[in-house]
């Protein structure tokens, strides 16, 4: 928990201020690169990727209404393409009509002919001639009339060929224009869906670019992580029990010195309780961001900064969590060594504003854990 005497002590004597820029600038080489360094490209990477992310997401929704818009088109494309076929049969079926009807002309007209060239015979006779070589009158009248019947039929065949071939070319010529206005639809409709298949490819071309540099933005957070708790593990000592250590495994150069005096490798001012559940939560192996270097990292700022970095936060308790209480006017972090039902085991650094290594057991209460 941090005092609120922390600026006066800070200001106590030249001397001890001296002393405490002196102790930073030996450790400040190695504490730029082993907090700001890593979590400076750690969260611009996890900025390009969540700027990444939004631009897929809006790229999903974007080919969403490609696909919606392809799959409208090609309906409209097989409906017309099945009228069209449809049409197609009509105009094979007219045209065998057609040609069926002009072979029923062609026999008409040959039997026209015959008759025609009967009548031409006949009609070399004079009136004189036909009267005398008819039985009788009776006959004669016969013979005229039937010629009559003969001149009508052929004008009544004549006008009828003339309407049939006029009403099948009519009913072609408006079937034609009919399948080439169809053909030209299918053409544009063709023409609009394949845009739509360019357009939905690039999108996806696109998803999938911004899609791999997420996943390689992702491989370079990892290993600046292991880097990051390669040189965390250096820089103090390694687990708890390796080297000088004070309670809890906190290492000697930070607990062996004046409270407040020097910041820790996260940003964080030494024997402070989120500075030694810094140190458990990096001495186990897991990743600590450098949350001291933009606040001071008071323990009331630990679930909030946790949840904005994506890691768990909630109410049950697991070893190996960072209990944080939200009372008080900074906090206090504490590390989950046991659970039994609602009762915890911890570990702390300056519970009683001392900046001494405790242990406790309590209830979780209205504790919140961070689960890194």
């Amino acid at each position: 928990m941090l005092k609120q005497t922390k600026l006066l002590k800070r200001f106590y004597s030249l001397r001890t201020l001296a002393a405490t820029f002196l102790l930073v600038g030996l450790i400040g080489s190695a504490v730029a690169v082993h907090a700001d360094q890593y979590d400076e490209q750690i969260n611009a990477l996890n900025a390009q990727n969540g700027a990444s992310r939004k631009v897929v997401n809006d790229l999903a929704a974007q080919a969403g209404t490609y696909q919606e818009a392809i799959g409208v088109l090609q309906a409209q494309i097989n409906g017309l393409q099945a009228e069209l076929n449809a049409n197609v049969a009509r105009q094979t079926d007219l045209q065998a009509q057609i040609v069926a009807k002009q072979a029923e002309v062609d026999k008409q007209k040959a039997y026209l002919g015959e008759d025609i060239r009967m009548m031409y015979i006949d009609g070399q006779l004079t009136t004189i001639e036909e009267l005398a070589t008819s039985k009788d009158l009776s006959d004669y009248v016969d013979k005229e009339s039937y010629r009559t019947s003969v001149q009508n039929k052929i004008d009544a065949t004549i006008k009828q060929i003339a309407a049939l071939q006029a009403k099948l070319q009519k009913q072609k010529s408006e079937l034609d224009v009919l399948v080439n206005s169809q053909k030209q639809q299918n053409e544009q409709l063709a023409n609009a869906k394949y845009q739509q298949d360019q357009l939905l490819a690039y999108n996806e071309g696109q998803q999938a670019a911004f899609n791999q540099q997420i996943k390689s933005n992702n491989g370079k957070i990892a290993e600046l992580r292991r880097q990051q708790l390669a040189a965390n593990a250096r820089f103090i000592g390694g687990p708890a029990g390796s080297g000088a250590t004070c309670g809890g495994g906190y290492p000697a150069k930070w607990c062996n010195i004046p409270m407040d005096s020097v910041l820790d490798t996260w940003g964080m001012y030494n024997r402070e309780c989120v500075s030694y559940t810094a140190f458990r939560v990096a001495a186990s192996g897991r990743y600590m961001p450098g949350w001291g270097w933009a606040s001071r990292g008071n323990a009331n700022q630990w679930d909030d900064n946790a949840r904005a970095a994506g890691i768990p936060v909630d109410g049950n308790p697991r070893p190996g969590d960072v209990a944080i209480s939200n009372s008080g006017f900074y906090g206090h972090a504490m590390y989950v060594e046991a659970v039994n039902g609602n009762t915890i085991t911890v570990s702390q650094y300056n519970a009683a504003l001392d900046g001494r290594y405790s242990v406790a057991t309590i209830n979780k209460g209205s504790l919140v854990f961070i689960h890194f």
